[in-house]
């Protein structure tokens, strides 16, 4: 149902290349919402282990639903920094961050208020549980097998039939199946930056408890999660149910009470076009590098090779949130928009995407926070 629903029809185009070069798949048809989150977190280490990758023959939506359908039940990560934790470290001048509350095994309760549009509250083992890890990474799923990762040898593709195709834009530079299943079986290879998304959760027994999700492009609070929740109402429109949504939910302008907690960093770590000390969260009189001097992220990009080098850095066993000096930052007040982009989100509407300069794995995020203000301010 990705797109015009033509994931079918374009995987008949594509499967010959396969054939030719001699790969053997195994094909699943999606019969409805979340059967691929559910497959990916049914599915044995051990069967995984028999294949070399998943490809997602879809859109964006459907590869991150089996991203999280892989991820929520193998991957291991401390937790980021709850909105309490924050508070607590600006009493304490700025201590470093990161949840590991002795180690306590929580779960993600399965209400009908989390719902999401794009992934289902699936049931898997038996048990109703959306999420396994304990909060120190420890796995308590009882899987045959640790699945190592990031793993060489398990990769995922896509093979593009979606509304937008961003990733696939982003990653190939073109929206054309044949080039991706022809990069798929050439062995090709990009890295890409995954965000972890945690919404903490109060239950009825009153412990905080956190609901785990992962994104491949966008995170988004206030416009855009409102256009993706008002565009599955008209599924059925195709790609155009987009503008419908979209224009609905602009001229309803709705803002929303928020807080947004962020580290600042010096922009010339995340692009080295842009001038030497410059902050990404201070109001540039020029939007951003000139199209000539913008450095698009491909295979081997220099920018994302040069994060490791700004990772060793740090010390060998900090966590992503607890490195020496860290100083959180914050904006409060009515936003119409909170964005964070991973990757730039070309499409063909857009062709620069939401962040032109934004990298596929320089380890950055993009944060785009629009306040509230009149209608033709937010439209510019």
């Amino acid at each position: 149902m990705s797109g015009k629903a033509s994931g079918r029809r374009t995987w008949e185009t594509v499967a010959p290349i396969f054939s030719r070069a001699k790969v053997k798949t195994k094909v699943i048809v999606t019969e409805r919402a979340g059967h691929a989150f559910d497959v990916m977190t049914s599915a044995a280490n051990n069967e995984l282990k028999s294949y070399n990758g998943v490809i997602a023959v879809g859109g964006d939506g459907f590869f991150n639903e089996i991203l999280n359908g892989f991820l929520l039940s193998r991957h291991k990560a401390p937790y980021p920094p709850s909105p309490s934790d924050i508070v607590h470290s600006d009493q304490r001048s700025g201590n470093s961050l990161f949840r590991n509350p002795n180690g306590r095994v929580t779960e993600a309760t399965c209400q009908n208020e989390d719902h999401s549009p794009l992934l289902s509250n699936s049931v898997y083992n038996g048990t109703g549980l959306a999420n396994f890890r304990t909060e120190d990474g420890t796995c308590n799923i009882g899987q045959d097998f640790e699945f190592p990762l990031p793993s060489e040898q398990f990769r995922f593709g896509i093979i593009p039939a979606g509304s937008t195709d961003a990733i696939v834009m982003c990653t190939t530079g073109t929206r054309d199946p044949i080039t991706s299943a022809l990069n798929i079986v050439l062995g090709k290879k990009v890295c890409l930056d995954i965000a972890q998304v945690v919404r903490w959760k109060t239950t009825t027994a009153s412990d905080i408890e956190p609901y785990v999700r992962y994104a491949a492009s966008f995170a988004g609070y206030g416009f855009y999660g409102d256009v993706i929740a008002e565009s599955e109402k008209y599924r059925w429109m195709g790609p155009k149910r987009y503008d419908y949504a979209g224009t609905k939910v602009f001229l309803r302008h709705c803002s929303y009470e928020a807080e947004v907690a962020y580290i600042e960093t010096e922009s010339e770590e995340a692009n080295p076009t842009v001038e030497k000390g410059q902050l990404f969260s201070r109001l540039r009189k020029r939007q951003g590098p000139k199209k000539s001097e913008r450095v698009v992220c491909r295979t081997n990009c220099g920018v994302c090779n040069s994060k490791s080098d700004y990772m060793s850095k740090r010390s060998p066993c900090s966590t992503p949130y607890s490195s020496s000096g860290t100083r959180w930052l914050r904006s409060k007040g009515k936003f119409l928009s909170v964005g964070a982009a991973i990757i730039s989100n070309r499409n063909e509407r857009a062709p620069d995407g939401l962040v032109a300069d934004a990298h596929l794995s320089d380890g950055f995020l993009h944060l785009l926070m629009i306040r509230d203000c009149p209608h033709a301010l937010y439209l510019w």
